[in-house]
């Protein structure tokens, strides 16, 4: 056994085979994981924040409160109305 233990082995092994020389992109064309797909994923994330920005404006803008029922409005005065006659007739109520 003149290989060395078997761990010492295995390590020179993994060694050789993880350190390889840097090789650079013989098209020149940027990879897969360069600025350029990064730029154009935030590029479409922009558009669609946007997009979503304008359409909750328009549908808020839309979906705003219907003015006010003259009906819905007589029927708060007489309420109120009817709330002042009460405070007033309790005011007036001998103790």
């Amino acid at each position: 056994m003149a290989e060395g233990s078997g761990t010492e082995t295995h390590a020179n092994q993994t060694n050789s085979t993880t350190t390889a020389p840097h090789v650079p992109n013989p098209g020149g064309s940027p990879g897969p994981s360069d600025d350029g797909s990064l730029r154009r994923a935030l590029i479409f994330v922009g558009i669609a924040a946007a997009s979503a920005g304008v359409a909750y404006g328009i549908v808020r803008a839309t979906l705003a409160r219907p003015p006010a029922d003259p009906t819905t409005e007589r029927i708060q005065q007489l309420i109120d109305e009817a709330n002042r006659l009460l405070k007033t007739l309790d005011e007036k109520k001998p103790e």
